[in-house]
């Protein structure tokens, strides 16, 4: 009978520890499921203080595909408060954050990560010339870990100034304001002077360093009696300088011309450029197929489509402007 209780006693201590071993296993699979799912971190880089306009309409359209700040994705900002000499370091800080992605829009927010990151995904906002900056190889194959939209606004030059010319016939001297922090102000006034020089124009660039230089550059330009202003976008899409500009303008008699759409809105003559808006929305699709896993090299930079021409009359009639029938009938917006 001993014999017997004792095989009996084994086998039940082996049923035990066979029974004890599933259930740790079954806690431990039970513990692993409901572990939370990782949620992903983009960094977002601007110039300004906070989102401007444009940034904005990118803010909305990645909320429009499901992506919600604190909930499922987290998004770390950094703003440079309008100097780009700090967006290394600032871009530096996103770069020991281990984000999974960064977004930035403007060319030098773009060479700042560039210059941070070789391996994490990058979504330009929009960069006027990422092929002629050397931001990526080529449009339809970027390679490396940047892609997103591109702008096409130094190319458009030749169309601003034309305008200009059919609104002031007698133009023969004009300004352009350029932002020496961006890389592609080179760009921007070579297409400018180019065109100016078809156009028999005399083209006097002003590079400033930022807008504590405005009333400065403002003097220069008309101690070159300047007929008109050219400025670079970057003041106003992302820099959000576009009323002060204009106000400046107004006081000193330029007319002014940009391609950022909020330009017109906020007082300057006209805007001749690309959709902004259409090009931060689609920058969103960017950000949803590489945090689903598609890789930036085998994204193709896009350009834009849809381009916009406003006028705002009351700027005009300020100024004792009168917008031929012929220019007012081609804008695609009227401010009046």
């Amino acid at each position: 009978m001993r014999v017997v209780s004792s095989q009996w006693s084994g086998v039940s201590k082996s049923l035990f520890r066979i029974a004890l071993c599933a259930m740790l296993f079954a806690l431990s699979a039970s513990a692993g499921a409901q572990e939370p799912k990782k949620i992903p971190r983009i960094g977002f880089l601007g110039l300004a203080t906070k989102p401007s306009p444009l940034e904005e309409a990118f803010l909305q359209a990645l909320r429009e595909l499901g992506y919600i700040d604190g909930q499922n994705v987290i998004i770390e900002y950094r703003w440079a408060a309008g100097k780009t000499d700090r967006l290394p370091a600032l871009a530096e800080e996103l770069v020991r954050l281990k984000v999974d992605l960064i977004v930035g829009g403007a060319t030098p927010v773009i060479q700042a990560l560039k210059n941070t990151t070789k391996t994490i995904p990058i979504v330009m906002l929009i960069a006027a010339d990422p092929v002629g900056t050397g931001i990526v190889a080529s449009l339809a194959r970027p390679g490396g870990n940047i892609t997103g939209m591109a702008g096409i606004s130094p190319e458009l030059a030749g169309k601003r100034l034309e305008l200009l010319r059919e609104v002031l016939p007698k133009l023969s001297r004009v300004a352009f304001l350029a932002h020496g922090g961006d890389p592609a102000h080179k760009l921007f006034v070579k297409e400018a002077q180019e065109a100016a020089e078809r156009f028999r124009m005399k083209f006097h660039p002003v590079v400033i360093g930022g807008p504590e230089e405005f009333e400065s550059a403002f003097s220069a330009m008309i101690k070159e009696r300047a007929g008109a202003l050219v400025v670079q976008p970057l003041f106003i899409g992302f820099l959000l300088q576009g009323r002060r500009i204009a106000d400046l303008a107004a006081r000193n008699r330029l007319p002014t011309i940009s391609d950022v759409n909020q330009f017109a809105e906020e007082g300057g003559l006209m805007v001749y450029g690309p959709d902004r808006v259409a090009l931060f929305r689609r920058a969103a699709t960017y950000v949803d197929k590489i945090l689903k896993g598609a890789k930036p090299a085998d994204l193709p930079v896009e350009q834009p489509t849809k381009f916009e021409f406003v006028i705002n009359l009351k700027t005009a009639k300020a100024l004792n402007l009168t917008i031929p029938q012929s220019v007012l009938f081609r804008a695609d917006k009227v401010i009046r």
